[in-house]
């Protein structure tokens, strides 16, 4: 199991985050396979053990969603033991995974969204001037909770008003800073010299008040502060919801659907097609307003 872990880390790049929970749900699946047959080895599983974990994952009432990531990540595991000669055939080929549910996005709208960038009196100081180019950034460009964090001095080209981040599995791609996150960007810089000096080009563009790298949990706390005055829904209060309504105003005025899949970094156009739901809604509405028959 530790290689494999060290494999996801340093050959597939994948983040620490995501490691984590490779490595929960492999602890997991070892833990059960003790329990119930004293198998103290993951990798002499077969099929029929294998099958009889996902069984008890969906008599537990696990969401779907995560008996899936389990399922992938057992996938995942076993394909790394077939590879490195571990084990002879792969036990994952028959086991199927739960089907589910279609789970359209959780977007905040745009109307609440704007009035709250456009109108409200953001705190004047160095954390007030952070906490609004954290919304403007997440809002403005799409990019991931990971990206975001990511993003160092050296990645920043205002001249050519982009911004490099890396996604999933240590992708690059330049997303364009539209002149309002701009202008907030400017602000920050100078809040931020003013508290703690200039920092190196590779050192990372956010801060926390004690001049610290900022982290996942405090922009977490960040967006629900602000979001949860525009938006009594706990699903509109987190990061992920400013990315989703990125892509869903995005495509609602009329942007085509491979031009966000790139600005999302999406590895597939599958992956950004989920969008789509709300364009049939809009094209709905105007047909309710417009047809005669409607």
């Amino acid at each position: 199991m530790e290689e494999f872990l060290d494999f996801l880390r340093y050959e597939k790049r994948l983040s620490p985050h995501t490691v984590l929970s490779y490595q929960t749900d492999l602890s997991q699946f070892a833990a059960y396979l003790q329990a119930e047959y004293e198998l103290a080895e993951p990798a002499q599983a077969t099929h029929p053990l294998i099958r009889g974990w996902v069984v008890s994952l969906m008599g537990q009432k696990l969401d779907p969603r995560t008996v899936n990531r389990k399922v992938a990540c057992l996938r995942s595991y076993y394909k790394f033991l077939l590879r490195t000669h571990g084990i002879e055939a792969n036990p994952m080929l028959r086991i199927k995974a739960p089907k589910m549910a279609q789970k359209l996005p959780e977007f905040v709208p745009e109307e609440a969204l704007n009035r709250m960038l456009n109108s409200f009196a953001f705190e004047d100081s160095f954390g007030g001037v952070r906490d609004q180019l954290v919304l403007e950034t997440l809002y403005g460009t799409g990019i991931r909770l990971s990206e975001l964090l990511g993003i160092t001095e050296h990645d920043l080209d205002t001249g050519a008003r982009t911004v490099r981040v890396t996604g999933k599995g240590n992708k690059q791609r330049l997303v364009p800073l539209n002149p309002s996150l701009l202008l907030v960007l400017e602000n920050y810089r100078a809040r931020r010299a003013a508290e703690f000096g200039l920092l190196a080009p590779g050192s990372p563009l956010l801060r926390t008040d004690k001049g610290e790298p900022l982290y996942e949990k405090h922009v977490y706390r960040t967006v629900k502060r602000y979001l949860s005055q525009v938006s009594t829904s706990a699903a509109h209060q987190h990061p992920h919801a400013l990315r989703h309504a990125f892509a869903t105003h995005l495509l609602g005025k009329g942007a085509d659907l491979n031009s966000i899949k790139e600005l999302l970094g999406h590895a597939s156009l599958a992956a950004t097609q989920v969008y789509t739901h709300l364009s049939v809604d809009r094209l709905k509405s105007v047909f309710e307003q417009a047809h005669p028959r409607a």
